[in-house]
């Protein structure tokens, strides 16, 4: 019996010893986590004695007689007039409602035939025969990406 109690007092005491040594595991790992941490963050931070090194800019000198130009400026034209207003889209002289059915027309393409599901201020919204659905943006019309007919 008494071998019996040494051996319990023993095994008690060795796992105490080894959960205080997992606590202090564990709050060392959050210390050193904190403390690095802690390090990165003064290493972030700018001293405010020490001078600013910045690298030095290598300057091309041009002579007097060249002159840098400006590229030419690219203005988008709009090649067919698109607009839309309560609802309808007003397409190179012809207005498209909802519920419509049109001829969609991409360069390079065949045509797709579609039915006009909803017209806002800047997009079309169509579906297609075979049940998906996209977007034109009056934009796109405007500038001849796509064009769209009566059916």
């Amino acid at each position: 019996s008494e071998k019996l109690l040494l051996y319990d007092t023993v095994q008690s005491e060795l796992e105490e010893k080894i959960r205080r040594l997992e606590e202090d595991r564990h709050s060392i790992d959050i210390t050193s986590e904190l403390w690095n941490d802690e390090l990165q963050s003064r290493k972030k931070r700018k001293d405010p004695f020490s001078p600013d090194k910045k690298k030095p800019v290598a300057m091309a000198t041009l002579g007097p007689h060249r002159v840098k130009t400006e590229p030419p400026v690219k203005l988008e034209k709009h090649l067919h007039s698109a607009r839309s207003e309560e609802g309808r889209l007003y397409y190179d002289g012809e207005w498209y409602i909802r519920g419509q059915t049109i001829c969609i027309d991409k360069k390079d393409e065949c045509p797709t035939s579609a039915v006009i599901t909803t017209i806002n201020h800047d997009e079309v919204w169509f579906k297609r025969p075979d049940g998906s659905k996209s977007k034109l943006y009056i934009s796109q019309l405007q500038k001849g990406k796509y064009s769209i007919k009566h059916s």
